[in-house]
């Protein structure tokens, strides 16, 4: 058990500088495994070529992107693993959500059933041109699915799955980076080992999958409670038996935001700072087509504390 709620362990540190004595999430966000969002036409091209999942759509799909209907795609492709068998514990319901805005560019984000998040975004994509920035919201709900779309299908593919092979290069590599022993990655009091121990829990999973747990470590990580439990001599297995198996759910996110607040109000303006870095990093990642749960849960965190502080001033006034 924790000894207490992620609100009353957080820091307010945000940074844990890789030269300390790190944990097993510090090695995962610094260790370079593929990012899932990365995927271009020339890899789904390589893709089409081998995978049989989900064929016909496919092939309509590189063939007339323009006529496919990515929306319904979408929707029908996350239908279809459910219907496999596949664990969607919250249904294989696709969520889109627009940025509000009353006039050009228009932005939407897409959330699958893992919760993996994709965006709008400028360029090609599978031999059609976009335009520089979506001019309807259609277009943009459109774009969204498209990535989202093409990192589903990618994720199917049997490299993206963790397996003995890719633990024992990934542990293998992270022992080269961090100039570590082969005793390190046999023993789960180490970082090294802990990280192998993830590794191994998740085994059979996919990177999507993966990512989507990793993304509340990575939160744990910036909002500085890793460090923050470190202190309080939280061991590595104590942490991450408690968040491995916690979804991210509302309760993180208000402990999170009520983090940002007293931050706020102890240092003023620490809170806008943030913010307009998330934003920029949130553009940055959407135009480059990756994988953006991380960030837009940073921006809906800080958001959420910027509302509160706005109910608290209002409520004193």
């Amino acid at each position: 058990m924790l000894p207490a709620p992620l609100g009353a362990i957080c820091s307010p540190a945000l940074e844990i500088p890789l030269s300390q004595s790190i944990c097993t999430v510090d090695i995962l966000l610094s260790y370079n495994i593929p990012a899932a969002g990365s995927v271009d036409s020339s890899q789904i091209s390589s893709l089409l070529s081998t995978s049989q999942r989900s064929a016909l759509l496919l092939q309509s799909l590189r063939k007339h992107p323009a006529s496919v209907n990515v929306v319904e795609a979408l929707q029908e492709f996350w239908q279809m693993k459910q219907s496999r068998g596949a664990d969607l514990k919250n249904g294989a319901l696709v969520v889109y959500e627009m940025v509000p805005s009353n006039s050009p560019p228009y932005v939407c984000y897409v959330t699958l059933p893992g919760g993996s998040c994709f965006g709008s975004f400028q360029g090609s994509l599978m031999g059609s041109v976009s335009p520089q920035f979506c001019p309807t919201k259609a277009e943009a709900r459109r774009s969204a699915a498209k990535i989202a779309l093409m990192n589903s299908v990618f994720n199917e593919h049997p490299s993206r799955r963790i397996t003995d092979e890719f633990i024992e290069k990934s542990v293998s590599e992270a022992l080269a980076s961090f100039n570590g022993n082969r005793e390190e990655a046999d023993n789960p009091n180490t970082g090294i080992g802990a990280f192998r121990f993830m590794l191994e829990s998740n085994k059979g999973k996919s990177m999507l999958e993966f990512q989507e747990l990793m993304t509340v470590f990575q939160l744990l990580h910036w909002n500085g409670s890793l460090k923050a439990m470190r202190e309080r001599q939280c061991s590595r297995q104590e942490v991450l038996a408690h968040y491995s198996h916690r979804a991210l759910d509302d309760d993180i996110r208000n402990q999170m935001a009520m983090d940002w607040v007293n931050r706020e109000q102890s240092s003023p303006g620490a809170l806008s700072r943030e913010l307009a870095s998330t934003e920029r990093e949130l553009d940055e990642a959407r135009l480059a087509g990756k994988e953006l749960r991380f960030h837009k849960e940073k921006k809906d965190i800080l958001m959420l504390a910027a509302g509160q502080l706005g109910s608290t001033h209002s409520s004193s006034c």
